[in-house]
């Protein structure tokens, strides 16, 4: 299936599995749905099965977002608890589009789960309570980690709200990386389960061999080794003073505390001059990616920020970069630090999501079915790969997965039938209604309403504009015949959109005396989850709900 057809299949509001092999652009096309969905004002939740995928879109763990956690089994007096939880049900209420990324790490027991508390909270007799879900991934990845007891169908395929879910699969077929490279060759062998002796050949030609290219390689681990002194230990060996960067975070404490955990980025940075690292995070303006190696040569003048080189002769300061969490559109938490790493040695489980230039691979105690694979495709081309060591087990794959391979590509194609069958006018209708009464689009509704002389302006511009004209809060609410917690609610879209200018925001601010909004600024910050009861508790009612959400869109954001 090409890009363009799994978008349109999107679009149409089905249960999508989106699957294809390394370099098939699937996060790519994750995004571009993301950014259909915030275009037409559609509440979507981005999550992923493990932190580190979930960085990659600046989501949340589908754990924490959905509430199921650690568990593996959920009883009536958890769901129960569960249902108590104003978060968590609101995380529900709120969503129309729930994307789980990483899918392949997900225990086919958590996906049952996330049905079964969104029919309790939504719609009991829909699939996953009527919400549409994008499940992407690869199979072919590392499996979630379970008992040995629950070894036994323990993929997300195998669970019964997969198979009530009708999830129609789109399997993409581009390969985006050089077409020519026998590392293709490598991996596809691995995928079909024909990976042998002739396989090993190429394999071999890279046994103990430097890498081509002036990239230094990372040296990827199968096991849990302690990276972290082996990075501290070549880092002690290089002569010259240290700096180091601490990273800043603002928000709700428990959000920010998340936010650490399922990133890359280290608290505490430490650096020198010859340090081999690589960036952690993708360029917007395309200068480097996640997996992009090189060498400290420098720090800057003015803020000391460090001064790299890339293996393709680039030279770099690397600015600080952001790590987010929104709520609706609206910015929770934020931590910010310098987007490198030591990059002497890095396990298998980290580098997923990396492209690197150059790897060291020691794969001779590979010890589960994918981890080869994983390894493998972390690398751009076979002249990049150093290879120590391989035991039988690092070219296998699930032999359940081969054949649930097979059935997803069937699957695939009978889904690019169907929508081939039909015509550009009945896609478009059918994208249309999907947005209009499915996920009740505020922009395509208002769309519909305008005639080719009457242009609607969106309810929040309209505050913006009123509030640019110096007009309170409170008088705008009157005017429009609006609560004021409405007009808090467009101040709350305004400020994600960075619509509001220093002076709105001085007008916004001042709607409470200084005193009083600093006291329950104070409140806010001190507070682990943004909830407004306690605080509204501890002021015994002097302060409104209103007047609390209003300040509580200050915190976390430097103003």
């Amino acid at each position: 299936m090409l890009q363009d057809e799994a978008l349109n299949i999107m679009k149409m509001g089905k249960n999508i599995f989106l699957t294809g092999e390394a370099g098939s652009g699937k996060t790519y096309l994750l995004n571009k749905y993301i950014s259909y969905l915030k275009e037409h004002q559609v509440k979507i939740a981005v999550t992923a099965s493990t932190g580190i995928a979930a960085t990659h879109l600046q989501g949340v763990t589908i754990h924490s977002w959905s509430g199921i956690g650690i568990r593996d089994q959920l009883n009536k007096n958890d769901l129960d608890k569960l249902l108590t939880k104003k978060h968590i049900t609101r995380n529900y209420k709120n969503t129309k589009v729930l994307i789980i990324d990483e899918i392949s790490m997900l225990h086919k027991c958590q996906l049952d789960m996330v049905d079964m508390i969104a029919r309790s909270i939504l719609d009991a007799e829909k699939p996953f309570g009527g919400m549409q879900i994008i499940l992407c991934g690869d199979f072919f990845q590392l499996p979630p980690v379970s008992s040995a007891s629950s070894e036994k169908e323990k993929f997300a395929f195998d669970a019964l709200s997969w198979k009530e879910g009708d999830f129609h699969v789109c399997y993409l077929h581009e390969q985006h990386r050089q077409g020519d490279d026998l590392l293709l060759t490598v991996l596809k062998d691995i995928r079909s389960g024909t990976a042998g002796e002739h396989t090993k050949v190429h394999l071999r030609t890279r046994y103990k061999k430097e890498p081509q290219g002036s990239a230094k390689a990372t040296k990827l681990y199968s096991r849990n080794m302690n990276v972290d002194s082996i990075n501290e230990r070549e880092l002690t060996a290089i002569h010259g003073k240290e700096k180091t960067f601490q990273m800043s975070a603002h928000g709700f404490s428990t959000l920010v505390e998340g936010l650490k955990k399922t990133c890359l980025a280290q608290e505490k940075l430490t650096l020198k001059i010859g340090a081999e690292v690589m960036f952690i995070k993708n360029d917007p303006s395309g200068r480097y990616v996640n997996g992009t190696r090189s060498v400290v040569v420098g720090f800057e003048k003015n803020n000391g920020w460090p001064i790299v080189k890339t293996y393709h002769d680039e030279t770099i300061i690397a600015y600080p970069e952001d790590w987010k969490y929104e709520e609706n559109g609206v910015l929770r938490a934020t931590i910010s630090q310098v987007p490198l790493r030591l990059a002497w040695a890095i396990t298998i489980h980290k580098s997923q999501g990396m492209t690197l230039d150059a790897v060291e691979l020691d794969l001779g105690d590979a010890f589960e079915p994918g981890m080869g694979y994983v390894a493998l495709s972390r690398v751009r081309s076979l002249n990049g790969l150093k290879l120590m060591n391989l035991n039988e087990m690092a070219l296998k794959v699930h032999p359940q997965i081969l054949q649930q391979d097979k059935s997803f590509k069937e699957s695939s194609a009978e889904t690019v039938k169907y929508l081939q069958s039909l015509s550009e006018n009945e896609l478009t209708q059918c994208h249309n209604k999907i947005l209009m009464e499915r996920f009740k689009s505020g922009k395509t509704k208002v769309a519909a309403k305008r005639t080719a002389k009457i242009h609607a302006i969106s309810s929040h511009i309209t505050t913006l504009e009123m509030l640019k004209k110096n007009i309170s809060i409170e008088e705008i609410a009157n005017v429009r015949s609006l609560t004021v917690g409405t007009i808090i609610a467009h101040l709350e879209r305004l400020h994600s959109l960075k619509e509001l200018d220093h002076a709105c925001l001085s007008l916004v601010k001042n709607t409470l005396p200084k005193d009083d909004f600093d006291l329950i600024f104070s409140e806010l910050s001190l507070s682990t989850d943004g909830k407004l009861k306690p605080i509204y508790e501890k002021f015994d009612g002097k302060y409104s709900y209103a007047n609390i959400q209003l300040v509580k869109l200050f915190v976390g954001v430097e103003i």
